[in-house]
């Protein structure tokens, strides 16, 4: 083979498995840890300089300011988050990404003998280990031994890269071409989708002698704006203000990177006066950008806010209705039936956004479209923030002197709010892992099949409207209508799954996979229900109108 091709299918194999080494701790960390980190950086949104140091903090663990940025973004998606909190946040995910570059490239020399150990020892943990954390560890562990591995290999495919006229001849170029090295530093970022593979594969280029130390301070200075791309490009499906987040830091970073770009060239000498040489150089670089950028544009995080939020008003973006609750005020607490109405009315904001979730998985069902799909979780964390914000304004309410009446009515909507709560996870985590299912094993319904769907969806969509004015009136016939419903779901859910049951020439293999997956989709719409209808219950046992069982009594001989 050519020595040529050689080098570029070892450099290309390094590349893929540095990114996959990347990937794997990010995977490994999120499952096993992503929620506290999540709960972490949630706690410390009090002011700019908590967010910025959560930030920080979050992303050296993480590893990946794109996961961070991402995170942030859906909980402005969630719960209304201010840009400028969540623009400090940024800012200091983007320091914890430099600072977990450097200590990596550092010790990388020192912990590459130790990779294959990191391999096999994180291979035992994650076989072995039957609980979340211990498994996802055993995945860290594989991720960065791949990691370490990878930069073993890179090291080694570019070596016969320090003879080679032509690579040098281009780098030549890049270095007297400042602009064209910016971009090509800016699409490596882009195209890794991790500014940590990129500037350790631009590290270990260094490193072995085949670039340059002015040639990689211009790549390094465009890999960290193109680092912003990611984040930008990933929240396109999301809220406006979710928008604005990775937006704004695309300002800031800009900004600094273009004001930087025509001193990038004194970059090396200026480094090299203190001592710093080679690998340090780019390390330092990275660090140093991040530094500044977070420095300059904390203080100014509101004013790079208002020139995203004007930018996206330009392509006037409607307002997203069900954002954030509007309607709890504290002041109301002082008034229960006020403050009731007021829980009420958000109880029913929550129910539009059941109502949006379940359209969308049906919506994805009929179109078989995974992407539709990844709408559910940000949909389904809004639905939290709902949940949660509702429960502690009424147990904030229920600790004042209230009628037995009022307590009695904020304990129907805490339930009623939890069961919505409940129907929620049954559409995010059991009936879109069915509907992804259906779609990867391309199985096709019948129209009979499809038919019955779209009933019971429809049937569900009425009884959540109805849920919420029966919630909101107390009405006891309503209520019993209400219950009424769940009796009709169950007899169309039963005859259909009858006939799915019975329907001849099922056979093995495909049709059978695709008859038990049509009834867990039925089974899920029917759990789905039943936490709808539960609001009538407690009116109805108020009323002394509820039976204590449906079990018919055996008549006596």
């Amino acid at each position: 083979m050519d020595p040529g091709t050689l080098v570029l299918i070892n450099l290309l194999g390094g590349v893929a498995l540095l990114l996959w080494g990347v990937r794997m701790v990010r995977t490994g960390i999120t499952r096993a840890w992503g929620e506290s980190l999540k709960q972490f950086l949630t706690h410390r949104l009090g002011n700019r300089v908590s967010a910025f140091i959560a930030g920080t903090i979050t992303t050296t663990v993480l590893g990946s300011g794109t996961a961070t940025s991402l995170i942030v973004s859906n909980i402005a998606a969630a719960s209304g988050l201010s840009v400028a909190l969540g623009l400090a946040v940024i800012l200091g995910a983007d320091v914890g990404s430099a600072i977990t570059t450097t200590l990596f490239a550092s010790g990388s020399s020192f912990l590459r003998q130790a990779s294959p150990l990191l391999v096999f020892a994180g291979y035992v943990v994650f076989g072995f280990a039957k609980e979340t954390r211990p498994h996802n560890f055993g995945r860290v562990l594989i991720g960065v031994g791949l990691m370490l591995l990878a930069l073993g290999l890179i090291s080694q495919a570019t070596q016969p890269l320090n003879s080679a006229s032509l690579f040098h001849d281009v780098l030549s170029a890049l270095s007297k071409e400042t602009l064209l090295g910016f971009l090509v530093g800016a699409l490596m970022a882009w195209a890794f989708h991790s500014t940590l593979a990129a500037v350790l594969v631009i590290g270990s280029l260094v490193a072995n002698g085949s670039m340059d130390a002015e040639s990689a301070a211009i790549i390094v200075l465009g890999i960290n704006l193109g680092g912003c791309m990611p984040a930008l490009l990933g929240s396109l499906g999301l809220s406006p203000q979710a928008r604005q987040l990775p937006l704004a830091n695309l300002i800031c970073r800009g900004v600094i990177c273009i004001a930087c770009l025509p001193f990038v060239k004194y970059a090396s000498p200026a480094l090299g006066f203190f001592g710093v040489s080679g690998l340090g150089i780019a390390l330092a670089l990275h660090l140093s950008i991040n530094l500044l950028v977070g420095v300059i544009w904390l203080p100014l995080t509101g004013l790079a806010a208002a020139l995203s939020a004007r930018l996206l008003r330009q392509a006037k973006l409607p307002p997203d209705p069900l954002a954030a609750p509007r309607y709890l005020s504290l002041s109301a607490l002082e008034t229960p039936a006020v403050a009731l109405s007021n829980a009420a009315l958000e109880a029913g904001r929550m129910s539009e956004i059941l109502d949006l979730m379940l359209s969308t998985a049906i919506e994805a069902l009929r179109d078989n479209s995974i992407e539709t799909l990844k709408l559910l979780r940000m949909q389904d964390e809004r639905l939290n923030s709902f949940h949660t914000a509702i429960q502690t304004y009424l147990y904030d309410l229920t600790e004042k002197e209230i009628s037995a009446d009022h307590a009695r009515h904020a304990t129907e909507m805490v339930l009623y709010v939890s069961n919505l709560e409940h129907a929620g996870d049954v559409i995010q985590l059991s009936l879109a892992d069915r509907i992804k299912a259906k779609i990867r094993e391309d199985h096709a319904f019948s129209l009979d099949e499809k038919t019955a769907i779209e009933t019971l969806s429809s049937i569900l969509h009425e009884n959540i409207r109805m849920a919420t004015s029966v919630l909101s009136t107390r009405d006891v016939e309503g209520a019993q209508q209400l219950i009424a419903q769940k009796d009709t779901f169950r007899s169309l859910e039963n005859n259909v799954i009858r006939q799915q049951v019975s329907r001849r020439g099922v056979g093995r293999g495909k049709p059978l996979r695709q008859s038990a997956l049509f009834i867990d989709l039925i089974r899920d719409l029917h759990n789905i229900n039943s936490y709808i209808v539960s609001v009538g219950y407690p009116i109805v046992d108020s009323a002394g109108l509820l039976r204590e069982s449906r079990l018919r009594k055996k008549q006596k001989a």
